[in-house]
């Protein structure tokens, strides 16, 4: 019995030591679908759920409370009133020095809010003012290194700390200040939200968009970068 010829194929026009024909397995459009949708949930949950998560409000039990004092008046006034109601021992003013683009004054965040929170009734014993060095990069890590300094210059051994900071900016601002003070501190932080803050979501606010696009990046870079440079060793003199 003679069986069926093969089909002849064209002869390659490549090399047949340089090339071999294959066969490969191949998505079809519902596995494509998938594996599209599976792409796209993470992003879907950072656009809905992504400020939540950075806006993180974690107490930890009342020892020092560290205030990032560019975050405003309204925002000292309303950290003062966490010092009170929470039983802090301290309350640290953290920032770097800020100059006006537009004329030659100067002025250091942390000195601001200090000045705020004696006006405000604070015994001066219980403020301890922490201005970093004037820098333009690096703010965040530089506030949280002289918190680091002064703690450890006025023998202050904290077994807890809570931040307080703006929204969206706590899960990072946390972040770095865990990385810099030691490893037996317990860090907390507080995400205070103003009055101001227009209610819905955040995309309907050009200025929560901002903060929420900002530290996105920022709170990545910070965790997979390590920009802190210092991870619970002591700061340099």
């Amino acid at each position: 019995m003679i069986g069926l010829a093969r089909p002849l194929l064209p002869p390659s026009p490549l090399p047949p030591r340089f090339f071999r024909r294959r066969t490969i397995w191949w998505p079809t459009w519902p596995v494509w679908s998938w594996l599209f949708a599976l792409a796209a949930l993470p992003i879907l949950l950072w656009w809905f759920r992504g400020e939540a998560f950075l806006s993180l409000t974690d107490r930890q039990p009342p020892d020092v409370l560290v205030v990032e004092g560019w975050i405003g008046i309204d925002g000292i006034k309303a950290a003062k009133l966490e010092f009170e109601q929470g039983g802090y021992r301290y309350i640290v003013t953290a920032g770097a020095q800020f100059s006006y683009r537009w004329g030659p004054q100067r002025w250091n965040y942390a000195t601001e809010a200090r000045e705020i929170l004696l006006r405000a009734g604070v015994p001066p014993d219980r403020v301890i003012e922490a201005p970093a060095t004037d820098t333009e990069s690096q703010r965040t890590f530089q506030a949280a290194l002289a918190v680091r300094r002064i703690l450890d210059a006025r023998g202050v051994r904290p077994h807890a700390v809570n931040l307080f900071t703006l929204g969206a900016h706590a899960r990072r601002s946390r972040l770095v200040l865990a990385k810099v003070l030691p490893s037996s501190t317990s860090v907390g932080c507080i995400a205070w939200k103003p009055p101001s803050y227009p209610p819905g979501p955040w995309w309907n606010s050009s200025e929560r968009a901002e903060d929420f696009l900002k530290e996105t990046v920022g709170y990545l870079f910070e965790l997979l970068l390590n920009s802190g440079r210092l991870s619970n060793s002591p700061p340099p003199p």
